[in-house]
């Protein structure tokens, strides 16, 4: 039920990658379940080894939420040069602007969501608790004419920890379902063993 949830959201702020991800992820639990009540532990193990990627999923998400890492929306994170055998690779970086705190811009990192084919970001980032959105007139020269720019300010919660929230029940679901696949595992087949003799 809280993965349907997700997706609902999802589709709402255009969120491909996690929209693909969380379908995979409910034609699995569907197997995993078929697995349990036809007693085929193979289907059962296939939806354990799925919970280790969905977990993998969602710590990566949380990751991109929270900027860990190199997973920063606020600043170009590209290195300046690097190196490989033979070949040597310099790349003048000009840092992208910050994200003022009360005037949402776009960087090429927040549309990873998205599979950088839409300029749209997480639906919670405009609808969230007590978030008051206001349109930014007149809108920057650079800015196309087919997009809105915003002000986002008064939210309770900031987008980012309601995201990570869900990614957070995820984990917390995933691990229950990977002990119970492992239990139900283990059952079926001491089962199998036992008719055997």
């Amino acid at each position: 039920v809280s993965v349907l949830e997700r997706q609902i959201f999802d589709f709402l702020g255009y969120q491909w990658a996690p929209i693909l991800a969380n379908f995979i992820h409910i034609i699995i639990v569907i197997l995993g379940l078929f697995g349990t009540i036809q007693y085929r532990p193979r289907y059962i193990t296939g939806y354990a080894v799925w919970l280790v990627l969905w977990v993998t999923w969602n710590v990566f998400v949380i990751c991109f939420y929270l900027e860990a890492g190199d997973l920063s929306k606020c600043c170009n994170s590209a290195p300046e040069s690097f190196a490989f055998p033979g070949l040597k690779y310099t790349k003048s970086v000009v840092p992208a602007p910050c994200i003022n705190s009360s005037l949402v811009l776009l960087q090429e990192t927040d549309l990873i969501l998205t599979f950088n084919i839409s300029m749209h970001r997480s639906w919670w980032m405009e609808n969230g608790p007590g978030c008051t959105v206001t349109s930014v007139t007149p809108a920057p020269d650079w800015a196309p004419e087919d997009h809105r720019y915003i002000t986002v300010s008064g939210c309770f919660l900031e987008y980012q920890y309601i995201e990570v929230a869900h990614s957070s029940l995820q984990i917390f679901l995933a691990l229950a379902g990977f002990i119970y696949a492992c239990y139900v595992v283990k059952c079926i087949t001491e089962e199998e063993d036992s008719c055997k003799y």
